[in-house]
């Protein structure tokens, strides 16, 4: 058997630690950024094309955007996935109509070709650069031929190291990567982009910013 990666040990920990604060912390947050809306909108409507198969929000937290993607009206079957048992009960509480399940995107558990949309919504972030392919070639072999998935994270070339969040110990990794970095990434594991958007950082608002912004969309192909 295989021995899991020291990261998500201490990811999942940090965010059971932290999840009774973040639920509080991100409430709201989506409400306060259209552009995002805006883009999340547009990853629904392609998913909703994709003949009914479900969608799963990975790294889904508390759930708040499962909810929101659930919420547009387009008949999305979403759900969500996250590593932190305590996230999945939070996110259980805030959304009761909604499934969610606990799991690693290094190795999803779902057959192959079974979503029909993917979203890793600054759930990347803490993956670190030699595991991103394998998560990467996970999100490939899950996706139906055709469906979509949609990349939100933090732009830049740095790693910056978490101890403390709101008064208590934890022990988080944030890569920040740039977009065609993660293009070149996806393109390797076999699907196709579709987009890149970068934008600035907002400094101002209830949810000010530490750096620029960047989401890619790609697809898997087509079967021939």
């Amino acid at each position: 058997m295989t021995a899991e990666p020291d990261f998500l040990n201490a990811t999942r920990s940090s965010y059971d630690t932290m999840a009774p604060a973040y639920v509080e912390f991100a409430r709201g947050e989506l409400a306060a950024k259209p552009l995002e809306r805006a883009l999340l909108s547009a990853f629904a409507e392609l998913a909703a094309a994709g003949g009914g198969l479900p969608v799963a929000d990975v790294g889904c937290g508390t759930g708040r955007v499962t909810a929101h993607l659930h919420e547009l009206g387009l008949g999305l079957d979403m759900f969500g996935i996250d590593l932190s048992p305590r996230m999945v009960a939070v996110a259980r509480e805030e959304h009761p109509g909604l499934r969610f399940e606990e799991g690693s995107m290094l190795d999803l558990g779902l057959p192959d070709a079974s979503l029909g949309g993917l979203l890793a919504w600054y759930s990347t972030i803490h993956v670190p650069d030699e595991e991103l392919p394998r998560a990467f070639g996970e999100f490939h072999r899950v996706l139906a031929p055709g469906a979509h998935v949609q990349l939100g994270f933090q732009v830049g070339d740095e790693l910056l190291r978490f101890t403390e969040a709101w008064g208590m110990e934890v022990s988080l990794d944030f890569h920040r990567r740039q977009p065609e970095r993660i293009a070149e990434l996806l393109r390797e594991a076999g699907l196709e982009v579709v987009s890149r958007v970068w934008r600035e950082r907002e400094t101002d608002g209830p949810f000010p910013e530490r750096a620029p912004q960047g989401f890619v969309l790609a697809r898997r192909p087509l079967a021939v």
